[in-house]
């Protein structure tokens, strides 16, 4: 089992759930009777528990797929030669008013 970072609304729920025990064990030595509110909160805590560790079961049996190679391919388009289609991409990059500030120094 790898570590992993403290999960705070975990760490809550079981804090809460270690209460409701430590409440049932003072239960059974101290005579309390639990009202029928303490049976729907118990059985929802149960719940949650059920639904955590499914979750917890379930997220340790992923499968991580195989890793994929790609290869690069470097193509320009039409019949242009790589020089020339390199300086038409470097132009389109180029700032607009920069390049208008040229045009303007050459006039």
């Amino acid at each position: 089992m790898k570590p992993h970072r403290m999960d705070a609304v975990s760490l809550s729920f079981g804090l809460l759930f270690l209460a409701v025990v430590f409440w049932w064990a003072i239960s059974r030595v101290v005579t309390l009777h639990l009202p029928a509110i303490g049976w729907v909160v118990a059985g929802g805590l149960i719940f949650f528990g059920m639904v955590g560790l499914l979750g917890a079961i379930r997220s340790g049996r992923r499968e991580v797929p195989a890793p994929v190679t790609a290869q690069a391919v470097v193509e320009t388009p039409g019949d242009l030669p790589p020089e020339m289609h390199a300086s038409i991409v470097q132009e389109l990059l180029e700032d607009p008013a920069t390049r208008f500030d040229k045009d303007r120094e050459k006039d």
